[in-house]
């Protein structure tokens, strides 16, 4: 074993405690390619991380922790049984096997197996359950002190459960004692495992079982080459004999001689248990380390498909917004049943034609010239609500089209769209109503203006003649040709009534007063009809929100990485320079 250096202080502590809430916060939720592979990878970097690595680094004398895994049928219950002398676990007569872990200690070591040691998730119990969220705790004798052994579930069981738990349970092990049968030692299984152990650098020892006598010579040696091969050419190999196991279920003491020899000595060499420790422990996080800037960089994929989504869809009320906005200041809203109800209170004809051509004159006959009526003045309001509301569904309905066709152009805006209970392509359910207040409540500010603007002006001529209600009206006409667009025919009927609107007000209250009353109300509707797309815009946005991605969190966890990295290399270092001056 080569005895690497390892820091065991309270620096990298931290500075494994904050890679794993780096990791936390670095959410995958998003559909994107390699996202389901990242996503199973971050998961079990923070399981080895709670599971082994920051609670072995708090507890680095406790005692060795050998974890048996291997394929289905290799005989792991039985090998475990005989090392101990005695039956502690419950081969798998029938599969699939499901049942808690069992680890077995020696008596003066069951402090170190506490709830809030290794592998925390597992309920500590003392008998054999079919629960696999249990560990079952034996504490024998025969097992020496320094040393515990823990059987795992089949790595290729059949049911996922068990799969996942026995993969947990090695990511957890000081030692693999990997246990594998002349039959099927060259499964693609097994050796998928012990891949990650190379990469790791975990401690690893084969044990090649239920061999029968003539064939150990021969299947040993493709073996040891399959392992040299692979970058384990220095773990123990050993073999066990094919043999019938007594009627306690345990193998003839010889046949595991050569194992349990090597596990005590392990055992009672404290620098050598400490080694194999070491070589675990650092290799364990010198990947975590490196693989932590691979899921940082799938969090950064996320993030950015993320910011795009939430810009499809900003863009997509933001001009529907916008849309609003001319089509509510270029006069488009002075036609049809408007324009109507509008001539119908205001007069049209010569009035019109005069004004055209002796505005400035004609301003002070205007009050005996209008010939409408509140009732009128009623139905002009009416038929503004009716023409903004019907403004406002068409441009919220395009965005929402706009919006569902932007994320429909990618796979992780596709998942999102599924996942909504409604159909987010249209304008919400309630959009009606809600449009429907917003223009009563706009057009309450506009006769409040008018009100407050006259309140010293509601004993003259003029301010009678109109009412609050009737000028109200003539400032929201106003306000609808306030961008001077109108072209045309536009110009003689809407543009015209436009102007007769503002000089109705100008007759009462004066130019500038006018101005400022037609920009505030402007500037209300504009800020009304934004909240009113904005809510909308929230169908989009909210999930996005709800997904949990800090845009921050890419960067965060390649820093926790270095600062692992950092002291790692710094911990070399030093022992490096202890080894030459010693």
């Amino acid at each position: 074993m080569t005895d690497t250096p390892m820091v065991t202080d309270t620096p990298m502590l931290t500075a494994l405690i904050r890679l794993r809430g780096s990791l936390q916060a670095a959410a995958l939720p998003l559909e994107v390619p390699g996202a389901a592979e990242q996503r199973q990878s971050r998961s079990e970097m923070i399981d080895q991380l709670e599971d082994y690595v920051i609670p072995r680094l708090m507890t680095i004398d406790a005692p060795l922790l050998a974890v048996v895994g291997g394929s289905t049928g290799a005989g792991k219950s039985t090998l475990v049984n005989s090392l101990v002398g005695r039956r502690v676990t419950e081969p798998g007569v029938l599969r699939p096997t499901t049942r808690s872990p069992v680890l077995v200690h020696h008596p003066d070591d069951a402090t170190w197996f506490g709830q809030d040691r290794l592998l925390p998730d597992l309920e500590r119990i003392d008998r054999q359950t079919n629960d696999p969220a249990a560990l079952q705790l034996v504490a024998s004798d025969t097992i020496p002190q320094g040393l515990a052994i823990l059987d795992a579930p089949d790595i290729d069981s059949v049911e996922e459960r068990n799969r996942t738990l026995a993969a947990q349970l090695l990511a957890a092990a000081d030692l693999w004692l990997f246990v594998t049968s002349a039959a099927r030692y060259a499964d693609q299984v097994p050796w998928g495992f012990l891949k990650q152990a190379a990469e790791r650098s975990t401690a690893v020892a084969i044990v090649l079982d239920r061999t029968p006598p003539e064939a150990v010579e021969t299947v040993a040696a493709h073996l040891a080459r399959m392992l040299a091969s692979r970058g384990l050419k220095d773990s123990p190999l050993f073999t066990v004999h094919e043999g019938v196991p007594d009627e306690a279920g345990l193998l003839p003491p010889a046949y595991v001689a050569e194992i349990r020899t090597w596990l005590e000595s392990l055992a009672a060499d404290s620098d050598a248990r400490t080694a194999v420790v070491k070589q675990t422990l650092e290799g364990a996080i010198r990947n975590l380390s490196r693989r932590s800037h691979t899921v940082a960089d799938a969090c950064g994929v996320q993030i950015e498909a993320v910011q795009r989504l939430r810009e499809d869809a900003d863009k997509a009320y933001d001009d529907a917004i916008a849309a609003v906005h001319q089509a509510s200041a270029d006069g488009t809203l002075l036609r049809g049943e408007v324009l109507a109800r509008w001539q119908e209170f205001v007069g049209t004809g010569e009035l019109l034609k005069s004004l055209e051509n002796r505005v400035g004159w004609l301003r002070d006959r205007i009050v005996n010239a209008v010939k409408g009526k509140p009732q009128q003045a009623e139905r002009v309001t009416v038929a503004v609500e009716s023409g903004l509301e019907t403004l406002l569904l068409e441009h919220a309905e395009g965005a929402a089209e706009r919006a569902k066709a932007s994320w429909q152009s990618h796979a992780s805006g596709q998942a999102l769209l599924a996942s909504s209970p409604d159909d987010l392509g249209r304008a919400s359910r309630d959009f009606r109503r809600h449009a429907e207040r917003m223009v009563r409540d706009w057009q309450h500010g506009v006769l409040e203006l008018v009100r407050q603007e006259g309140a010293d002006k509601r004993t003259s001529a003029r301010f009678l003649a109109y009412g609050v209600n009737g000028l109200a009206v003539a400032l929201m006409v106003v306000v609808f040709a306030s961008t001077g667009g109108l072209i045309g025919a536009e110009i003689g009927i809407a543009g015209g009534s436009a102007v007769l609107g503002q000089k109705l007000l100008e007759a009462v209250f004066g130019d500038q007063a006018v101005r400022t009353l037609a920009a505030r109300a402007r500037k209300d509707l504009d800020r009304r009809v934004r909240e009113l797309m904005l809510r909308e815009r929230a169908r989009y946005s909210d999930p996005l929100e709800a997904l949990g991605l800090e845009s921050a969190a890419a960067e965060q966890l390649r820093t926790a990485a270095r600062r692992v990295d950092d002291l790692r290399f710094a911990s070399a270092h030093r022992a490096g320079e202890h080894g030459t001056t010693s």
